[in-house]
């Protein structure tokens, strides 16, 4: 049988799986029911300095659903409120009743290099596992030139970098924002500041839409709302590009994450280049108990293919992703009709004449098409409601 276990930069851990920093890390209670039932470790919910206050709007969540199932969710939820020492002790607790569980620190302080070294001094003498530098967190903290706003400038993250790595005693990631046009190049000045690995994504920041019946923000706070963080399966794709890009330009360890429902999200993550996969909206939407069918599908999954551990899938398909100019372009593709399948509905006849190059006819219920005039676009593979068409040569 294959394992699940896995090592990172001299990290133990005994699953990929971890928790990402937010509100289901967001006490050690909470931490500690993860943790027994079999969730690999957790990236605690971000800790701050005790004198940066924060007051959270309410309420500061909403969704976007599609037959009852949340694809987007959308949070302006700000940092930790717990004290430095409620953490302190917290994770001395955890790692004494959890010895084997991954405890990483997630932390954010305004740009000053004694609040910086001082969060990190404290926590160096607890038994964390490495920290995780918050640079990226869209929403409340940019106005106050902290979060986000850190994470899309490369000189401040190269700063900030520097000091922590200068007094930490751990392994430093540094998470990073996707809201910015190329993720790559941050990432390449923390890597020279020292930072031993990266964290994506962090949430994808947008607004969730207007109520048409009231003219008011979906997410509403007193007739008023604001931009926030968007996660779960729409940004997936997100997610993937970045990891994908980080990979291409760099070796160092990568926690992957960006709308991870289930063990074959996690897996693509960790083909693309991910060491391991931290989960966060999942979690908010089903619970903990979601960590069961995560580490059986994916055991499961490395059974099949052959794998030993992890290690083997990590990076496989990144040497599939190239420039749009360096694509094959000599193939042609063609719609494949299944007339066994195909009900004659006229919608893709409708879609092609209306999109693309009139290429697909129906005649006498008979669905037919004209390769000379056919550019093998795939859009009528994708929106052919029984699945009757599939592309080849």
């Amino acid at each position: 049988m294959p394992t699940l276990t896995t090592s990172i930069l001299g990290i133990e851990f005994e699953n990929p799986f971890l928790l990402a920093s937010a509100p289901p890390t967001a006490s050690i209670e909470s931490i500690d029911k993860a943790f027994e039932m079999g969730w690999g470790g957790a990236v605690l919910k971000t800790i701050t300095p005790d004198d940066l206050k924060m007051k959270e709007a309410s309420p500061r969540y909403a969704t976007i659903k599609k037959n009852g199932k949340v694809i987007c969710f959308q949070n302006i939820e700000l940092l930790s409120h717990k004290s430095v020492q409620y953490w302190v002790d917290g994770i001395r607790y955890l790692k004494e009743k959890h010895p084997t569980k991954v405890i990483i620190a997630s932390i954010m302080a305004p740009v000053e290099r004694e609040e910086w070294q001082t969060l990190v001094k404290t926590l160096n003498n607890t038994p964390i596992d490495a920290y995780e530098l918050n640079f990226s967190c869209p929403h409340g903290m940019p106005e106050r030139n902290i979060g986000m706003a850190i994470g899309t400038s490369a000189e401040i993250s190269i700063l900030i970098t520097s000091w922590v790595k200068s007094v930490a005693t751990k392994p430093v990631f540094v998470k990073l924002t996707p809201n910015v046009t190329d993720i790559t190049w941050v990432a390449s000045a923390v890597e020279r500041a020292g930072t031993d690995g990266f964290a994506a994504i962090n949430t994808v920041q947008g607004f969730m839409g207007i109520n048409l019946e009231t003219l008011e923000p979906v997410l509403n706070i007193d007739g008023q709302s604001t931009y926030g963080g968007l996660s779960g399966e729409a940004v997936k794709p997100i997610g993937f590009k970045c990891v994908a890009q980080l990979r291409q330009i760099s070796n160092l360890p990568i926690l992957g994450m960006g709308g991870i429902s289930n063990w074959e999200d996690a897996a693509q993550y960790i083909a693309l280049g991910s060491d391991a996969v931290q989960i966060c909206t999942e979690v908010m939407m089903n619970g903990y108990g979601i960590i069961k069918d995560l580490k059986s599908g994916l055991l499961n999954y490395l059974e099949s293919k052959g794998f030993n551990d992890i290690s083997e899938l990590k990076n496989i398909a990144i040497s599939k992703i190239t420039s749009h100019e360096k694509l094959n372009k000599k193939n042609h593709l063609y719609p494949l009709i299944n007339k066994e399948k195909c009900v004659s509905c006229g919608k893709c006849v409708k879609i092609c004449s209306e999109s693309e190059y009139h290429a697909l006819n129906i005649e006498e219920k008979c669905l037919s098409l004209n390769k000379e005039i056919c550019t093998g676009c795939s859009l009528c593979s994708h929106i052919c409601p029984k699945e009757a068409i599939k592309m080849s040569c």
